[in-house]
């Protein structure tokens, strides 16, 4: 299994994150997964990495040439695929990834969860989406989706095209028990 794995290039932030993220790297790692990122060493992103790499995982990382230049990529990647542009990065992540699990992020990380939901609710995938919610980081945007389904912008079986774990062990858990949820946008 491949699991991408999207989420912040910052370092700022408070460093409950991104000890999370590396023992989240290191516990995917352990269970013989891939994972694949967008192959930055800073933030959520390079401290997934180092835990892969601490337990000799996988670590695919698919970054635009732009990023080369500079000089932010992590280096110890199993397999790097450089693209053109960030649209044609997410596409190859979007399509190798198994699975994908929502680390704490900005705007980027925002994009890509909302691109694979978009895509999963128009039956373009059936793969599971988990948001990593660590320290509470995405209450605000899960009320920000309860709030659409509330103003009927979206429905209430849109929110049961991904899953929320606030532990490590809980995303495991929707992993392995994870069953596809059958979902026709335009028949509801």
């Amino acid at each position: 299994m491949e699991i991408c794995v999207f989420g912040s290039s910052s370092e700022k932030i408070n460093k409950e994150f991104l000890d999370s993220a590396e023992h989240l790297g290191r516990a995917i790692a352990k269970r013989n997964c891939g994972v694949i990122f967008g192959a930055g060493k800073y933030g959520i992103m390079g401290a997934t990495a180092r835990g892969v790499a601490k337990e000799n995982g996988k670590l695919i990382g698919v970054s635009p040439r732009f990023f080369v230049e500079m000089g932010v990529l992590y280096d110890n990647c199993t397999e790097l695929v450089l693209t053109d542009t960030m649209r044609e990065r997410k596409g190859i992540m979007e399509d190798r990834a198994d699975a994908f699990i929502i680390c704490a992020g900005g705007i980027g990380t925002f994009e890509e969860f909302f691109e694979v939901l978009t895509l999963k609710q128009l039956n373009r995938h059936t793969k599971p989406i988990i948001v990593y919610n660590v320290r509470g980081y995405y209450d605000s945007l899960l009320a920000m989706m309860d709030n659409a389904i509330k103003e009927e912008f979206i429905t209430d079986s849109c929110n049961k095209l991904f899953t929320v774990a606030t532990t490590e062990a809980e995303v495991f858990e929707q992993l392995d028990g994870y069953k596809p949820f059958s979902y026709n946008k335009y028949g509801e």
